[in-house]
């Protein structure tokens, strides 16, 4: 199966392609409706600002079509700003609305920690994630963000502690995302993919 990553310009895409070709996986880039309509597997990935991803999600009409895979079940994983993307709103761009895939606001991490949050950090797992398969629960993963989603919510298999408890692995029926880089985490991120690989076949 070949894994379609949404390309909106963000700066991690290729070191996604680099990690998920270190695996075995083929992907290809999707920057267009009818690909996305036709992707088998899909990836966001993240960095920067929750604005300009959905701006360029919306200038490239690729909103409508990736709610579209999702609804019909297309495998789905997100990656730090692609988590946030998935709920209503964010206080980075409060004018805007996210996928609405779920509900619920992300938050900006509160200010008595060093913001962004950038670095190494564990995971509290909550309950089974098919994410999490075979991570060492000790295991440490790369974050680099400002905000986050605070409230546990229902789709929560594992949170991080940053100032905040803020959710850090969420799955979903199909949707998978996550707030670190797996493409950063060596190892342990690693195979976060490969359970995501696990999960498209």
């Amino acid at each position: 199966m070949k894994i379609t990553l949404l390309d909106y310009g963000a700066g991690n895409v290729a070191s996604v392609e680099r990690a998920l070709q270190r695996l075995g996986a083929e992907s290809q880039r999707a920057t267009t409706p009818e690909c996305v309509a036709k992707a088998e597997a899909l990836l966001l990935p993240g960095v920067g600002h929750f604005e300009t991803l959905m701006r360029a999600l919306d200038d490239r009409k690729l909103r409508a079509s990736l709610l579209d895979a999702v609804g019909r079940g297309v495998p789905f994983l997100g990656i730090c700003l692609g988590l946030q993307a998935l709920y209503v709103a964010s206080d980075e761009a409060p004018e805007l609305t996210g996928l609405q895939l779920l509900p619920g606001c992300v938050r900006s991490l509160p200010p008595v920690v060093k913001l962004p949050h950038m670095g190494w950090n564990r995971l509290f797992v909550k309950k089974k994630s098919l994410l999490l398969d075979g991570v060492d629960p000790d295991a440490y993963f790369y974050f680099a963000h400002s905000y986050a989603v605070i409230d546990e919510r229902e789709e929560t298999v594992a949170t991080c502690n940053y100032g905040t408890e803020f959710v850090a692995v969420l799955e979903k029926e199909n949707m998978c995302a996550v707030q670190f880089h797996p493409e950063k985490s060596g190892e342990a991120g690693a195979q976060v993919l490969r359970n995501f690989l696990r999960l498209c076949a």
